[in-house]
């Protein structure tokens, strides 16, 4: 039965609402399964103090950590992040400022300062007695942060506090946070870069320690907030004001530069991908060859070298490279061709010769291939005129049986080119000789007999 009340509808559509809404709460809700608040701070105090066992195991870890940049090994440096307890005092500050424990956070911030003293004397000596010297990927991959490193930490920092408030811990998030927000090996990059003496590595390694840092201790805050803990209250307003007022510096410090640094990179990654486009569909010369090319970007004016080698690139052609730029974005950057001298430019000649050596492979190839399609056509085409072949003998005697006065005869296809044609013509070339003259019907009879015979439309008939 079928119900047409508008009004008993109206009524069922702010039920299905209000059903739904439900749903979404129960499912999102953090207050089930949610640890007391003691439970909580006690756990994560225990994690502060940087003292014996967890002093020691700091120590192990920047070993581990450093020893996992120097050979650049991830495996060994997700070990060190897993055994390392810098999570501990980084949570601590943001709890006590979550709950307004002016004294936890100053112990979170005593503690987390010596260990991260701890940990750059422990990387940098390291460092100091190393053999190897050169910076992988994984030590230069942590010396320019971005505004991406900042998301991962607090994102990271939200998922270590909302599993740490649970009753029931859940064992694989704290593991997963400390290899997401990495904290170990940029503290242990900046002990390269004090060992090494450069400021920009250690700068650089610092501040992404740094970014993680506060990322971790804003999540905690505003979830210990948001679950709606207890705060004391401060010894004074001015205590309050001055905490608040650190906390926004903080923020600051790590968004603004991080945000620059990270459109920055975007710009750059863009830019390197438009040059590849540019190369890839504009660069294909004749009688040349791009054996290498750089895309160097900069915020001013970036820059795009060519490698060249073969006949050297006219430069009404380099000035139509230039203008074909605008349609790839890369209208602000400056083309440099550098063709078969290196005299203005630092070459990496084993670079060079490994694409020099790649480039003529490939061109071999294509050779080869190119010859063997070449190769296969003229079979074909062999074969083709072979199946074709007229048979002259057979011809010559029907031929004899309709004009018996025939004395030679020969019949091909061949290829005539007219005057106004750039396209040769295929015809049947019949050539005859009789004992007699021929009038004009019979030499249209043995025309039409070689066209219905060679089924041949053109025919092309010399008779003597």
């Amino acid at each position: 039965m079928l119900v047409n009340d508008p009004n008993l509808r109206r009524t069922k559509r702010p039920d299905t609402i209000a059903q739904i809404g439900t749903f979404l709460r129960e499912r999102f809700s953090l207050e089930e399964d949610k640890d007391d608040q003691a439970g909580v701070v006690l756990s994560i105090s225990r994690g502060i103090e940087f003292r014996g066992i967890n002093l020691w195991t700091l120590i192990f870890a920047i070993f581990i950590a450093s020893i996992g940049l120097n050979v650049n090994s991830t495996a060994v440096i997700i070990g060190a992040m897993l055994i390392s307890p810098l999570m501990g005092p980084i949570m601590g500050i943001g709890l006590g400022v979550g709950i307004n424990d002016l004294a936890m956070i100053l112990q979170s911030l005593k503690n987390l300062s010596l260990a991260v003293v701890i940990s750059l004397i422990t990387s940098t000596v390291y460092f100091l007695i190393s053999p190897l010297h050169i910076a992988q990927s994984e030590l230069l991959a942590r010396t320019s942060p971005t505004v991406w490193d900042a998301f991962i930490a607090f994102f990271g920092g939200l998922a270590g506090i909302v599993a740490g408030s649970r009753r029931e811990k859940i064992t694989n998030v704290i593991p997963g946070v400390a290899i997401a927000t990495a904290l170990m090996p940029p503290i242990c990059t900046a002990g390269y870069g004090l060992s090494i003496g450069n400021i920009y590595y250690f700068a650089g390694a610092f501040y992404l320690f740094l970014i993680n840092s506060v990322c971790i201790s804003l999540a905690t805050f505003l979830i210990v907030r948001f679950l709606d803990y207890h705060q004391k209250e401060y010894p004074t307003p001015e205590v309050e004001r001055r905490v608040r007022h650190t906390i926004w510096v903080a923020v600051l410090i790590v968004v603004v530069p991080s945000t620059y640094l990270g459109y920055q990179i975007v710009r750059k990654t863009i830019f390197e991908q438009s040059a590849k486009r540019f190369i890839a569909n504009e660069c294909n010369f004749q009688f040349r060859q791009v054996i290498k090319y750089d895309a160097h970007f900069n915020r001013k004016q970036s820059r795009l070298e060519l490698m060249l080698v073969g006949e050297p690139l006219p430069k009404d052609s380099i000035n139509l490279l230039t203008s074909k730029m605008v349609a790839y974005g890369l209208d602000d950057a400056k083309l440099v061709v550098r063709q078969g001298s290196f005299k203005d430019a630092t070459v990496d000649v084993d670079a060079i010769t490994t694409s020099v050596t790649d480039q003529v492979v490939r061109y071999n190839q294509a050779s080869i291939a190119v010859k063997d399609q070449t190769i296969d056509s003229l079979r074909r085409y062999i074969d083709q005129t072979q199946s074709e072949r007229l048979p002259i003998a057979d011809l010559r005697d029907e031929l004899k049986t309709l004009m018996p006065d025939v004395r030679t005869f020969t019949a091909a296809r061949s290829l005539v080119m007219s005057g106004n044609s750039t396209k040769p013509d295929t015809v049947m070339l019949v050539y005859a000789r009789f004992s007699r003259r021929h009038t004009a019907a019979e030499r249209k009879r043995i025309e039409k007999w070689l066209q219905t015979r060679t089924k041949s439309k053109r025919i092309k008939l010399l008779i003597e």
